[in-house]
Order: C-alpha cells, then structure tokens, then sequence
C-alpha cells in the first residue's frame, strides 16, 4: 500500500485512543516486517511501551530514544530522521520503516516550528523518493488525547496518506508543502512595538556589533539561569547578520528586544534570497560541514522560531527564543 497516494513515505496516524494507536502502528510494522524491512520506532515512552507489549522478541525492531530524535526541537528532528534511517539501512533491505511521534513542549510559544515541521519533512522524503534515495518510509504517530487541536490540524494538512482502519487512505485535506508553509501565519511580535535594546542600521562592523549586542543583552532583566538560551540566542543573530552581510544586499539592518520572557532579533537586508521555504532545514551542502552554508540551518537549531518574511525591498530574518 505504499503508494496509495502522494509518494507513499509520509502518513500519519491520528488516534483517540490506546487501541487505534496500537492498531495502526501494528500495521505498519508488520508490513516492513513482511517486506524485510529493518523497522525503527522513535516515540515517547508510552506510546512506545504499548507496541513493546505487541512485539517483545522482534530483534528487526530498534527502539532509539525519544530525545536521539526530537530532543533538539522540530527543526534539528529534520535531519536527526534522515540520519536515522542511514543508521539503521540494511544491506538489500529495500526501506527502513520509522514509526515518529513529533510531540510539541508545552506552551503554544513553541508550536509554529512544530506546525511547519511536518510539511518540510514530507517535502524531504518525497524529494529523496524523486531523486531514487527514498529510503524510508514514515509514518508520524498523532495522540489526539495530548497533541494540541493546531497541532492536529496541522497533521491533518501536511500528511499525504493516513492510516485508517490499519490501511492506507489518500487525504483530501492534504496540501501542498509549499502552500502550507506560504500560508502558514506568522504572528505579530509585541515586543517590536517597543523601544528596542539595540538598533543598528547599516551594519559593518560585525566585531563591534558583537560586543554591543553581548552588553546590552547582559543588561536586560533575564530570568536566572538563561544564560545558555541567551549565548545560543547570539550565536544565531551573529549567523543571520553575517548571512545577511555576505550573501543579501546592503543595507543590512538589525533590532534587539529582551524581556523576562522572550529575546527577539529581526536582521532586514535589500536583497532578495530566503525564498525558498525549506531553506535552512539541512545544511546548503549536506553533511560535509566545512563546506560551509549553516547560517540559517544553524539559527534553527538555536532558536524556538525562525521566521523570514519578504518585505517591500528585502526580506526581514527574525528570530525569537522563549525564556523559561
């Protein structure tokens, strides 16, 4: 059944219960069990004991830890999913089956990542199927009783297939990637109606500008114990404002905002790149990372939300980290 419809390695299972789960999850495995497929399951302890209970001497099943997956937040799930099934690809085996449980942490100030997730990881593994590397087959397991309703919908829209009744049924609510990203909202920042902690306009001197942004940042009432959020947070303002300067247009400029709760960074140049919405998502030349382009693949993983919105004569970076 895997190609019921779209590329066949993306479905989602939506559950309501203990039972649907398990039924589900079992279809799926037993099929890449049949199939002599090498079978990995990257859920929450939970969800992951109850198909434990279903398959307790299977040694073709893996089961990594729910933080080797997603214990670095959606956007670095991205490659931690790929890497996954290289780990585990047998020799001949056609696919590597994984069972994904993308559960957001708790608080909605964290959810957009977790909504666009799933759209760039269908655009992955359908590109990888195109190019003839589609070596996993994906299906993201949806616990209706803890994921949040956005969070649902977002699943309903960004899985091609869903598992029904422990078959495979096309989506009609299904969209486009692309679409769902485009389309997604990005929500006003209130702290940008503020006076800013820093304004830098035309920005050159990224030495200078560090050390401005490190002091002001340091004197800003933080909440203890975030000093770590806070030098990740930098790392990705000094990524992006580099980018900007090597790669958009002048002039290149930035805003700082900090308050208890969140930092924010909006890095605006007039060039016209970050179009493409599945850019930053991996690193521009894959694994080999000496090779350089991980500016903005690198800010994903620092921050809560990479936002890119196009402007009137460039294209506005922002960057946000949740306190606490």
């Amino acid at each position: 059944m895997d190609g019921a419809a779209g590329s066949g390695v993306h479905r989602g299972l939506l559950a309501a219960s203990d039972a649907e789960l398990v039924d589900g999850m079992v279809a799926f495995v037993c099929a890449g069990l049949d199939a002599r497929q090498p079978v990995v399951v990257a859920c929450t302890e939970p969800t992951a004991a109850l198909l434990q209970k279903e398959f307790p001497d299977h040694d073709e099943i893996s089961w990594p830890d729910w933080s080797d997956v997603y214990g670095n937040g959606p956007a670095a799930a991205i490659t931690a999913v790929r890497r996954l099934g290289a780990r585990h690809r047998g020799s001949g085996a056609a696919a590597v089956r994984v069972v994904l449980e993308p559960v957001p942490a708790s608080g909605e100030d964290t959810w957009r990542e977790w909504q666009r997730y799933d759209a760039v990881l269908d655009h992955t593994l359908t590109e990888a199927a195109e190019l003839g590397e589609g070596d996993l087959v994906v299906l993201c397991v949806f616990d209706a009783r803890r994921v949040p309703g956005p969070l649902l919908d977002a699943a309903r829209a960004t899985h091609p297939v869903l598992l029904v009744d422990g078959q495979d049924a096309p989506n009609p609510a299904a969209v486009e990637p692309e679409h769902y990203l485009a389309t997604l909202p990005v929500p006003p920042e209130p702290l940008e109606e503020t006076e800013p902690l820093v304004r830098a306009d035309s920005v050159r001197d990224l030495r200078g500008l560090r050390r401005a942004l490190a002091a002001r940042a340091a004197d800003a009432s933080l909440p203890a114990g975030s000093e770590p959020a806070l030098e990740d947070f930098l790392l990705a303002v000094d990524e992006m404002t580099t980018n900007a300067l090597r790669h958009g247009r002048p002039p290149v400029d930035l805003r700082l905002w900090a308050d208890e709760k969140r930092l924010v960074c909006t890095v605006t140049d007039r060039g016209t790149g970050l179009r493409d919405p599945f850019i930053g998502y991996g690193p521009a030349h894959g694994d080999d990372l000496s090779l350089g382009g991980m500016g903005l693949w690198l800010a994903r993983q620092l921050c809560d939300h990479v936002d890119i919105t196009p402007t009137e004569d460039g294209v506005r970076v922002r960057l946000t980290t949740v306190l606490g």
